[in-house]
């Protein structure tokens, strides 16, 4: 049923490319809790080459992939077919963080849509590809992407950003280092 992949053929990131949303899972080194993160926007995943991928990081309530990221690197991004194909794809590797005052940031932002809301980029290596049935995923309908993350991020100036991630995003929910105080500055904004 299930097949592994050594890069990422045209098939898988067709597949990959159709999906309106994926998830995230990571977790610490040492105890804490495991995360999983749904990821909406079409436009906030690509597939960099066959076996690198990236996706936007954006405004949340949380900041645990990054913290869980920086603390060992482990990552898995899923894809679950929701109409007639039925197929989940997994994305296994390491993964890294890219903030705005790294070098490569610009370049790596241009590959992904305009929001508002971005804090980082997550950049992942795939040590394993592989899909499997998705014989009990239910066949669903996208109805429309919210905009309500964007429409929040572009209501808040940079100040009101800046301490809302004081607020929320410099430790995760285990004490891990999240964005220090130099990464909390909106992309694209000036104060």
């Amino acid at each position: 049923m299930g097949n592994v992949y050594q890069r990422l053929d045209a098939q898988t990131r067709a597949f990959i490319e159709q999906q309106p949303m994926f998830f995230v899972a990571t977790a610490p080194s040492e105890g804490g809790r495991v995360n999983v993160s749904p990821k909406g926007y079409a436009d906030t995943f690509t597939v960099l080459d066959d076996t690198t991928v990236a996706y936007l990081d954006l405004d949340g309530s949380g900041i645990e992939t990054v913290a869980h990221v920086r603390d060992n690197g482990r990552i898995t991004v899923m894809f679950c077919g929701f109409d007639r194909r039925a197929i989940i794809v997994r994305l296994y590797g390491t993964g890294r963080v890219v903030t705005l005052h790294e070098p490569e940031f610009p370049e790596l932002l241009a590959k992904f849509g305009p929001h508002p809301g971005v804090r980082s980029i997550i950049v992942v290596h795939c040590d394993r590809i592989s899909d499997s049935c998705g014989w009990g995923v239910p066949r669903m309908s996208l109805i429309e992407e919210r905009s309500t993350l964007d429409r929040w991020a572009a209501r808040h100036d940079v100040q009101e950003t800046r301490a809302y991630r004081a607020a929320h995003n410099r430790a995760s929910i285990d004490g891990l280092p999240g964005l220090s105080a130099g990464e909390s500055d909106p992309v694209g904004r000036s104060s």
